[in-house]
């Protein structure tokens, strides 16, 4: 039986339209992911389904295949067992070198991975809520809220613990909103 050379792409916060990856791939066949989230990667599993000893896998980077590091160490495991060939084109390595790194490099290599990991499912989970229509970040205190606690701190009768006990908005954030009137009201005067 052939032995085959498999390609893999998805979306990934420095390449989300695949362009690059697709550069340095030469494959016999490839699966393209259409989404950069961590759940339903059904090209990933049919890769992976597909793929048979002697084959050989490859990725433009880590963040490719994996969202997490037990993912990660899943998918190791899998091609160690079914004696399949990882290639990492970005990192220069395969599941092979992985496996022999000194302890102290391992860890360097897995502390970095994993911080590619969180950036990446934080970008694609942002992503995925702004195209729903989901408002990111904590809610904007509401304008009634906002214009007492302005008057409160403009009478110079109150101070910020009870503007606070009032309004529900903290110290820092008054501060926040002080700053934006402030800078809104120069802004005003220079036109």
């Amino acid at each position: 039986m052939k032995k085959l050379n498999y390609g893999y792409i998805r979306p990934i916060v420095s390449d989300q339209q695949g362009i690059q990856q697709l550069q340095g791939l030469s494959v016999d066949v490839l699966f393209t992911e259409t989404h950069g989230l961590a759940k339903k990667r059904t090209e990933l599993e049919h890769l992976l389904m597909e793929a048979q000893k002697g084959d050989e896998l490859f990725f433009q980077n880590i963040e490719v295949v994996a969202d997490s590091l037990q993912q990660l160490l899943d998918i190791l495991r899998l091609a160690e067992r079914d004696q399949i060939k990882l290639h990492f084109i970005d990192e220069q390595l395969t599941n092979q070198t992985i496996q022999s790194s000194t302890l102290l490099e391992s860890a360097e290599f897995f502390m970095n991975i994993q911080s590619t990991f969180l950036s990446h499912s934080s970008t694609f989970t942002l992503q995925a809520a702004k195209q729903q229509g989901k408002s990111i970040g904590r809610p904007r205190k509401s304008d009634d809220n906002l214009q007492l606690a302005f008057s409160m701190y403009d009478s110079k009768k109150y101070s910020l613990f009870e503007i606070k006990e009032a309004t529900g908005i903290s110290k820092s954030t008054l501060y926040r909103y002080l700053d934006d009137r402030s800078t809104t009201l120069n802004n005003k005067e220079d036109q």
